[in-house]
């Protein structure tokens, strides 16, 4: 694991993890400070804007992690039927290895201030489309049509986080292999429809 030394970077992974376990309204900018280690008045002077600034860039940087995640698994001109099996079953894997803690790195504090700060409304917004369009990508890639692709996307993301939430609240890894499950055959079923559409141009 890298070490983190610059303040800036400091600050921001501390308000991340602390805007993840205590929420974001709970977390004092006093209490950030102390778990970066960071001179009083730092957290101004790289975020001007306060709490709500450094809100957002705590929203930006954990879209762009779990972005590059998710393109870890659902890589250029890969089966995407196996893709999708990886996938939750990685998370289920993972959430119980870190003893059902906070999985997305955003959803928390999405939910929280979806409807108090409209410029994290907007960062939050942002970062779950980034995820869609690599889902929708991929799809498109693997013949399923793009709108059908869309679709398939938003269903992943709501199944995933929707398990994540019963995972914990359950701390068991079943409910993200139930949905693990479910969201494969429906990729399957899209994937061979898109496939035997082809077969028939072809042969027609």
């Amino acid at each position: 694991m890298s070490v983190i030394t610059s303040t800036r970077d400091r600050i921001l992974f501390a308000a991340s993890e602390l805007f993840r376990r205590q929420g974001f309204a709970a977390t004092g900018l006093k209490s950030i400070l102390a778990a970066s280690d960071a001179p009083y008045g730092s957290l101004y002077h790289f975020f001007p804007g306060g709490k709500e600034e450094l809100g957002v860039a705590v929203l930006e940087a954990g879209g762009a992690v779990y972005r590059e995640l998710v393109a870890q698994f659902f890589v250029p001109d890969g089966n995407v039927v196996k893709a999708t099996s990886d996938f939750f079953e990685g998370a289920a894997v993972m959430i119980a290895e870190t003893d059902y803690a906070d999985a997305c790195p955003i959803a928390t504090i999405a939910l929280e201030t979806a409807s108090t700060s409209e410029l994290m409304r907007r960062a939050s917004a942002a970062a779950f489309e980034s995820w869609l369009e690599v889902l929708t990508h991929r799809m498109t890639e693997a013949g399923i049509p793009r709108r059908r692709s869309r679709e398939l996307a938003v269903e992943l993301f709501c199944a995933i986080e929707g398990a994540f939430l019963l995972c914990r609240a359950t701390r068991s890894p079943e409910p993200l292999r139930v949905a693990g499950r479910a969201a494969t055959d429906s990729v399957r079923q899209a994937r061979d429809k898109a496939l035997a559409r082809g077969s028939t141009r072809r042969t027609s």
